[in-house]
Formats: structure tokens, C-alpha cells, sequence
């Protein structure tokens, strides 16, 4: 299945947080969506790698999701090694995404940090002809990062306005992880995600964001590169009618 975007995530629930709301939108825009997370969630003070997996099952439905799925390197382990970049290519020619999503390279999580080199270096890779895995070779046109716990000044910004409140939803799959108040069936250990706050965080970032581009809500997003805009005078008169009540 060809998709039009895939995004990469080092625990089931790290797209949900940071671009659910820009996923949710592309795929209410018609294009083909799906995620890939590198482990399963196993090292987790809160739930299981089992309940992780039907809480990504769950979240996967409301996104829309047209793929998702669970590779299984270890939880805290994630290297950049040979064979992870090997199994991300793999995922990569099988799905050919037009851009691909991956979390930004400096994070709390050293999970993250590394998925962010894995997932750039194995967009590179998966174009060279020369690297066989009895796939056809396939270069997405563009890696984006998005934002983990550290903040960028973003190339770009999405509304997601209209997406927001099924953004919340989708992050509320994972009851073993933020319904802190579901402490007996998922755990008694306190962590950052299950605390009554972590939420109003989350809406507060979106909002932050939004207020940059004159919307109630937007997501941040970052690319190494300059963007090539070939018609300044067309590209930002649509961005000024937009904003004409």
C-alpha cells in the first residue's frame, strides 16, 4: 500500500501527542496516512506491551489510519545500528511515503533521539540503488520533524483547528498512560504523562502555536532544508485571503 505520509514514532502515543491533529487533517484531505512505531512499549512504567498495542490499535481507528504498525526493537534500546536502518527502509520501500514524519533530534528521551537519526538516515539509504532488500529503491520527497519535549522555531505551522478535539481523543486511547485516575487497573506509579496536567499542557502547546498563525490551534513542524516557494506573490495571497473573515 503506497501511503502519502508515514509517520515514525519510537512509543506508540509519540505521534499522537506531538502531530495527531496534522495526520487526522491529511487524511480528512484524502490523502493515505499511516504510523510506525519502532518498539512496543514494553519498558513502560504504566500498562503493558500488550495494552499498549490495543490502545495504538484504538488510537489508529480514530486517526484514520490507512496503515500502522509495531516493529519490535527493544524498548530503551533503540541504536542506531545497520539493522534498525535496514528494517526502517524496508518499512519505508513497502509504503513509499511522499513525506515522512519523525520526532526532532534533541529530546528528553534518548528512545527519540534516536529515531530521529534512524528515520533520516534510512529516507537517505532507502533511495540508493545499490542497497538490495528484494525491494524496488524509494526516496520519500521529504522528512519533517516534529516536536517532542524541546522546542524549535518551526519552519512551519499547521492549523488544526478543526481537528483538535479528535486529536484528544485519539491521545485519550491510552488510558493505561493518562487517566491517572485509573490507577488500579494500569499501575500506582506516578509518571509526567498520568499526571492531571500533562493534557492541559498539550492543549495550551496547540493553542501557543495556533496564536503564531492566527488560528485556535496549530502543530509545529521543522525541515533542514529552505523550502523552494516558486510564486511568493500567489503562495502568500492565500495565505492573506485566509485570514479575511
Amino acid at each position: 500500500m503506497k501511503l502519502d505520509a508515514l509517520a515514525f514514532g519510537a512509543h506508540a502515543d509519540d505521534v499522537e501527542l506531538a502531530c495527531s491533529g496534522t495526520i487526522i487533517k491529511l487524511g480528512a484531505s484524502g490523502h493515505k496516512t499511516g504510523v510506525i512505531t519502532l518498539t512496543r512499549g514494553e519498558m513502560a512504567t504504566r500498562g503493558s506491551a500488550k495494552i499498549r498495542a490495543q490502545e495504538f490499535a484504538q488510537s489508529a481507528k480514530i486517526m484514520g489510519l490507512a496503515s500502522h504498525k509495531m516493529l519490535d526493537i527493544p524498548d530503551g534500546r533503540i541504536e542506531v545500528t545497520w539493522e534498525n536502518k535496514i528494517r526502517i527502509i524496508k518499512e519505508i520501500r513497502t509504503y513509499k511515503p511522499r513525506i515522512v514524519f519523525t520526532p526532532y533530534w534533541i529530546s528528553r528521551h534518548p528512545d527519540h533521539e534516536k529515531t530521529s537519526y534512524l528515520v533520516r538516515e534510512a529516507a537517505y539509504l532507502s533511495g540508493l540503488k545499490k542497497l538490495k532488500t528484494d525491494q524496488e529503491p524509494y526516496k520519500p520527497y521529504k522528512v519533517i520533524y516534529y516536536q517532542t519535549r524541546f522546542e524549535f522555531k518551526p519552519s512551519f505551522i499547521v492549523d488544526i483547528s478543526d481537528f483538535h478535539a479528535q486529536k484528544m481523543k485519539t491521545i485519550l486511547s491510552y488510558k493505561s498512560q493518562f487517566h491517572h485516575q485509573n490507577k488500579a487497573e494500569f499501575g500506582n506509579d506516578e509518571t509526567l504523562l498520568s499526571r492531571p496536567e500533562f493534557l492541559d499542557r498539550i492543549e495550551t502547546r496547540d493553542k501557543q502555536y495556533g496564536t503564531y498563525i492566527g488560528v485556535k490551534y496549530g502543530e509545529p513542524f521543522l525541515v533542514r532544508e529552505a523550502i523552494k516557494i516558486n510564486d511568493p506573490v500567489d503562495f502568500f495571497d492565500k495565505e492573506y485571503l485566509e485570514t479575511i473573515p
